[in-house]
């Protein structure tokens, strides 16, 4: 597993989380000279790579009721007294199976392999989701996969929400695996989103940044504002203004869970169309009306779409690129929008 796939529980599997807490003592920092050696060795059944992710993912934070205050790191260990938190996701089957999905492969080689993920497609195997996914769809296309950064997400460097469509690479190769995380974790790649939300007040254009981390209220919502979140830089443009919403781009320059959804919706005040978790889908469809509810009412998405994905093949350093348009359905309320602006001109 990679630094990136612990976006990468979907809130199905978080549900059944558990919570370990350990009181570091002086015996312990005698002991051990390094806090993922320590990790390893009380976190029992998990291994020291898995850790990791747990601890880029904000999975490993000092307690609320800690009484000593420090940065956490790996390499070292914390101070006596401190009290850590450790969030063990459930542990999943050890290999998901082949299975004849369909698939739309934008672009494929020896190395790696590119995909359009349609929205409603899970990214990789998790509670409540062990069959059906991206992963056991790449398995079936890819017969010599398996085990390729983890049994259990093999290939897997990234993570587009259940609800997101759009690009999204996969790593044929243990090489062009390290590699792809290499670029993911350093945000060495190009990646351009759109969406439709709610309109409220914004500038044309602009640049969000905030710490997101777990809403400590919410395990399965991200938020703002959090003394234990991680930098997110989210730039934004208006594509097109309509009555009630506008047409948005978002190009990322970290990857944080959650990122678009929560900075829209908190920062800009303005939440995806559809987004349940970030926002009210009944209360939006109330404020866009009739005509809107008709076409989109039953659509269990938001409406967010990961258009672009540029970066360098890790292997043959070839500059890749691949722009996908959105769904049908976000193509056809798009259309329909723009006609009610060229009507409401006339």
């Amino acid at each position: 597993m990679n630094d990136l796939e612990k976006d990468q529980i979907d809130s199905s599997a978080e549900d059944s989380e558990q919570f370990l807490t350990f009181t570091i003592t002086n015996e312990d920092r005698e002991t051990y000279k390094r806090f993922d050696q320590y990790l390893a060795e009380k976190v029992e059944g998990y291994s020291r790579t898995f850790l990791k992710n747990l601890f880029l993912k904000d999975q490993i934070t000092l307690s609320e009721d800690s009484p000593v205050q420090a940065k956490i790191e790996l390499k070292k260990m914390p101070p006596a007294g401190a009290i850590v938190q450790v969030e063990v996701p459930p542990l999943l089957p050890s290999t998901a199976l082949p299975e004849n999905i369909p698939l739309e492969i934008l672009y494929e080689d020896e190395h790696l392999v590119f995909v359009n993920k349609p929205a409603g497609l899970v990214t990789h195997p998790a509670p409540g989701n062990y069959t059906g996914t991206l992963v056991n769809a790449i398995l079936y296309h890819c017969k010599d996969i398996q085990g390729i950064g983890d049994q259990k997400r093999p290939g897997i460097v990234h993570r587009l929400d259940k609800g997101t469509s759009g690009v999204m690479v996969i790593a044929k190769t243990q090489a062009c695996h390290e590699g792809l995380v290499l670029l993911f974790s350093t945000h060495d790649i190009e990646r351009y989103y759109e969406a439709l939300v709610m309109r409220y007040k914004c500038q044309s254009y602009g640049t969000i940044e905030s710490n997101i981390g777990r809403d400590p209220n919410n395990r399965l919502k991200m938020k703002t504002g959090t003394t234990r979140g991680k930098p997110a830089i989210t730039n934004y443009k208006v594509l097109e203004l309509f009555d009630k919403h506008v047409h948005m781009e978002f190009k990322l320059e970290t990857g944080r869970t959650h990122q678009i959804r929560v900075h829209t919706s908190e920062i800009l005040r303005m939440p995806i169309i559809g987004d349940s978790t970030y926002g009210s889908p009944n209360e939006q469809m109330m404020k866009l009306g009739a005509d809107y509810k008709e076409i989109i009412d039953g659509y269990p998405y938001p409406f967010l779409h990961a258009k672009v994905l540029g970066l360098v093949h890790p292997i043959t350093k070839e500059k890749l690129r691949f722009e996908v348009p959105p769904p049908p359905l976000f193509q056809k309320v798009l259309e329909y929008s723009k006609k009610k602006n060229e009507d409401a001109a006339q």
